[in-house]
């Protein structure tokens, strides 16, 4: 399995185009084989900074994600409305309360 954690903040008034960017990388990944990812994304409150948590069952899958073009999009959009750099960090899966991939 393969997680990854992704920290970002955006400017304040890109907050809310962020989440409706996010809305609509969502509703294209709700078209693909959920029992092979898992894709959270959590806000800080009512802050401006945002965490995505992917979980892959393999790398296969996790290609097929990174190039959904609604993705990509927000990833251009995000990018350019940045407070801060993203924080891109690998993690080791130990266990969770549901079964896994």
């Amino acid at each position: 399995m393969i997680v990854v954690k992704v920290t970002y903040s955006v400017h304040d008034d890109y907050v809310h185009t962020n989440k409706k960017m996010i809305e609509s990388f969502l509703k294209d990944f709700r078209k693909l084989d959920g029992t092979q990812f898992l894709y959270t994304i959590l806000q800080g409150g009512e802050s401006n900074t945002f965490v995505h948590i992917s979980q892959y069952k393999n790398k296969e899958i996790q290609d097929q994600l990174l190039k959904v073009q609604s993705f990509l999009h927000f990833q251009e959009q995000r990018d350019k409305n940045l407070a801060v750099e993203p924080k891109i960090e690998f993690m080791n899966f130990i266990g969770s309360s549901n079964d896994s991939f």
